[in-house]
């Protein structure tokens, strides 16, 4: 996977789970302001038997799931990342990624690589100044 591919997925996942947070915030807001929701003290006990008390549901049930396709699309992104740095002589970045996103720090490790981190693709066909020749087609 190359880093533009994997710079690809981690703005998507990124504007993904964005949009599902706006989109599950807003049906939670109108269902509240609207007495979607039944209380009983602080507690959420119940909702409203009407049409628009379902579709809030329905709506922050959609946005959930779009931030869970979010969050698969960052782990995409970050196994895309680790793979690509793996090929990569120097293995700093392939660490840095690698230990950063197993101690739950994987958005801060793809952030700087997205913005400064190497191409292992473009390195993998030139080795030591070299082009590599293409293999013989007969």
């Amino acid at each position: 996977m190359t880093k533009h591919t994997v710079t690809r997925f981690f703005i998507g996942s990124v504007l993904a789970i964005a949009g599902g947070l706006v989109l599950t915030v807003v049906a939670g807001l109108l269902a509240f302001a609207n007495g979607a929701l039944v209380y009983n003290g602080p507690d959420v006990i119940g909702v409203n038997e009407s049409a628009f008390g379902w579709a809030m549901i329905t709506v922050a049930a959609v946005g959930t799931l779009v931030m869970a396709g979010g969050a698969i699309g960052q782990f995409v992104s970050w196994i895309g990342a680790v793979l690509n740095t793996a090929r990569l002589e120097d293995k700093t970045w392939f660490v840095v990624l690698l230990l950063l996103g197993l101690f739950s720090f994987g958005f801060i490790a793809m952030l700087i690589y997205v913005i400064a981190g190497p191409d292992g693709t473009e390195t993998a066909t030139f080795r030591s100044g070299i082009p590599a020749r293409p293999a013989p087609t007969a």
